[in-house]
């Protein structure tokens, strides 16, 4: 099986597996007990507070720990919501589910909500931002990266000008983090990090808060992560989080010049077999493992089924209740529904090989050749 999934999720690395292995052996206190047990539990949450906070270049005092991607984004959003009570949110039209949605539920609450639209290449446009800007507008939620096309976002730029009205400002950092350099340095009020997306275990993340932004909790029970996130700590997650922190800060500059050259090995090799391959998002603003590719006379869908067994990979279209839907991201950029049925999504990682960027190719030409000739027969 060659894995070229690694959006979706990626494989444990072996140092983290036995980093959690090892707390769930060692640490199995409760981190709010005093006696010994708990005290080493503690150490350990707080050891890893400071490995996340090393790679984002922030202090420990500002990393909150979650159970994930979708509540560190639900927290940003509804937490900073409930703090201001009303007003007016500013997001982009291709952000993934877990900002889209409690937007959404905000607007059922009375909140305003603006959906920035992208360009053909997948970028958020700066200035139909900057003019959607209010008085009222009490948060901006841009993503640093895009799950689908990999496009890389302004945020710089649009968080300059949030930064001068005193607007926080909320980056969904999922994909980035480990994969490529980004640090709390940026504009970034509220910064989300994902453990599972860069070889961390999953049910775990963190919630990057900049010092003096506001934010409620949206559960309700003890005190932890001091006050803004109850419940008992997932110790042994949080730890698999802490030491992926740690290989990423030690391995990001390989691991950004393999996943580059492979990357771009997939994408000319493609091109040479199928000239008739279309590049889908910005030609460089893009995270350097990520591919995201139309091949016309295809449903991509059906390739992905075909080679499931061969290559993950994953299609430009999803199925809801026996109905196939486009990518709403793809589509946001002007895709047709056609277009988006073809596009197929390709994300290397650390531990691809060259050898498999050669295989992958050699079976997507052999059964894109096979779906067409059955369309056309």
């Amino acid at each position: 099986m060659i894995y070229l999934d690694n959006n979706a999720t990626t494989p444990v690395d072996p140092e983290v597996s036995d980093a959690v292995f090892s707390s769930l052996k060692r640490d199995f206190g409760n981190p709010s007990s005093i006696h010994l047990p708990g005290r080493k539990a503690s150490e350990a949450v707080e050891s890893s507070r400071r490995y996340v906070a090393d790679l984002l270049n922030c202090s420990p005092e500002e990393i909150y720990f979650t159970s994930g991607g979708t509540e560190s984004n639900n927290l940003a959003i509804l937490g900073t919501a409930l703090h201001y009570k009303k007003g007016h949110i500013l997001t982009s039209a291709v952000e993934h589910p877990s900002v889209i949605n409690p937007c959404m539920h905000l607007e059922s609450l009375g909140f305003e909500v603006t959906y920035a639209p992208v360009d053909s290449n997948g970028m958020v446009e700066v200035e139909s931002v900057i003019k959607s800007l209010r008085e009222d507008t009490v948060l901006v939620s841009i993503m640093h990266s895009n799950n689908e096309t990999g496009v890389i976002q302004p945020i710089d730029e649009i968080g300059l000008f949030a930064q001068e009205r005193g607007i926080p400002f909320h980056v969904d950092a999922a994909q980035s983090i480990g994969k490529m350099h980004f640090t709390a340095d940026s504009p970034a009020t509220l910064i989300t990090v994902v453990s599972h997306k860069f070889y961390g275990p999953k049910g775990v993340g963190a919630l990057y808060v900049r010092r003096g932004t506001p934010l409620r909790p949206i559960l309700f029970g003890a005190g932890h992560e001091r006050g803004v996130r109850p419940g008992t700590e997932n110790v042994a997650g949080i730890v698999g989080l802490g030491k992926a922190c740690q290989i990423a800060k030690r391995d990001l500059r390989l691991r950004v010049q393999h996943t580059t050259n492979l990357r771009d090995m997939l994408f000319h090799a493609l091109k040479a077999a199928l000239p008739d391959v279309i590049l889908n998002g910005h030609k460089t603003r893009r995270l350097p493992n990520t591919l995201n590719v139309r091949i016309p006379g295809i449903i991509s869908n059906e390739l992905v089924d075909y080679l499931k067994d061969r290559a993950a990979l994953s299609a430009g279209s999803a199925c809801h209740a026996g109905e196939l839907k486009p990518s709403g991201v793809l589509k946001s950029m002007g895709l047709s529904d056609e277009e988006a049925f073809s596009s197929l999504r390709l994300s290397v990682g650390k531990d691809n090989t060259e050898e498999e960027i050669n295989e992958a190719v050699k079976i997507i030409v052999e059964t894109v050749q096979l779906l067409r000739k059955k369309k056309s027969a």
